[in-house]
């Protein structure tokens, strides 16, 4: 059985968690968040406790406890405190700023990037280089986040491109000369 699954959810006081079936809502002073978990396990409220147990001992079964359990608990943490990803931009003349809810990207190309932040994903620019994302999803916060890095990962000889905060770029020696 799951070590992560086997430990019990605490519910905040100011959080609501209703449960039918399989479906999950939970409400927080920042929102609410839905979410249908897949066959293969059960989840009921003890008290101020959500616990999550799988039905059978069948693989899949046991394979989808421990993620259930973590999803569930994303949410709550979700709707209570939010998550965010900060990203820096290295490189000279690469910059972001924030247009009502789009964020645009210069980053070396002969264009600029624009990205709609999707329904509940917000977007902040700190002195043109760090770009915070943030919101009530944790998969849609790394989602937006990864696609803002993706527009230019991080190269390994300068440093330069779009990195997370704190992530450390496995640098490379250049070439060196004829001897």
């Amino acid at each position: 059985m799951s070590r992560i699954g086997k430990s019990p959810i605490p519910v905040p006081d100011k959080v609501t968690v209703s449960l039918d079936g399989l479906a999950v809502t939970v409400k927080g002073p920042k929102g609410e968040l839905k979410r249908t978990l897949p066959d293969g396990v059960s989840v009921d409220q003890v008290d101020n406790t959500i616990v999550v147990a799988p039905t059978s001992t069948k693989r899949t079964s046991r394979e989808r406890h421990g993620l259930c359990r973590t999803l569930v608990a994303n949410m709550i943490e979700g709707v209570s405190n939010g998550y965010s990803k900060r990203l820096e931009i290295v490189g000279v003349g690469s910059r972001a700023q924030v247009k009502g809810k789009t964020l645009v990207v210069s980053a070396g190309y002969s264009h600029q990037i624009e990205m709609l932040a999707p329904e509940g994903i917000t977007f902040a620019v700190e002195n043109n280089t760090n770009v915070t994302v943030s919101g009530i999803d944790k998969e849609l916060v790394g989602n937006e986040a990864a696609k803002i890095r993706a527009i230019r990962p991080p190269e390994p000889y300068k440093g330069k491109g779009i990195k997370y905060a704190g992530e450390r770029i496995l640098r490379k020696a250049g070439k060196s000369g004829k001897k």
